[in-house]
């Protein structure tokens, strides 16, 4: 993650869950607050109830892979944490990208294609 880095502490957590704004579809649900920093941070929660360890880490890796692959289409300066749900433990790489995506377009923290261009020129 070349701009990002992970939310660690439970404090973090807290403070997105308290003070951020969240969305959620069947698969997830994501909460985002903005940090004033030049980069995001990323949180990734998954309960024993979604499933085993097995299950929960790749979650993790799914959400962790598609956020990687899409870090440049995200805006700087936001704590976003994403909680995996029941359904998410069944869900494939394309299922959890599109719940990410969809999410994070009605957060309004993703680029437009245009916006994408005008900061690489």
């Amino acid at each position: 993650m070349k701009f990002s880095e992970s939310l660690k502490k439970k404090e973090q957590f807290k403070n997105v869950y308290e003070h951020g704004v969240s969305y959620a579809d069947r698969f997830i649900v994501m909460y985002v607050l903005e940090n004033h920093l030049k980069m995001n941070r990323l949180g990734i929660s998954v309960s024993k109830k979604v499933g085993n360890s097995v299950v929960r880490h790749r979650f993790v890796r799914l959400v962790r892979e598609n956020y990687r692959l899409e870090e440049d289409d995200y805006m700087c300066g936001y704590d976003v944490v994403v909680i995996g749900r029941m359904p998410a433990a069944k869900a494939d790489f394309h299922r959890i990208g599109r719940s990410m995506k969809k999410l994070a377009e009605m957060h309004g923290i993703i680029r437009s294609t245009g916006d994408h261009a005008d900061q690489e020129a």
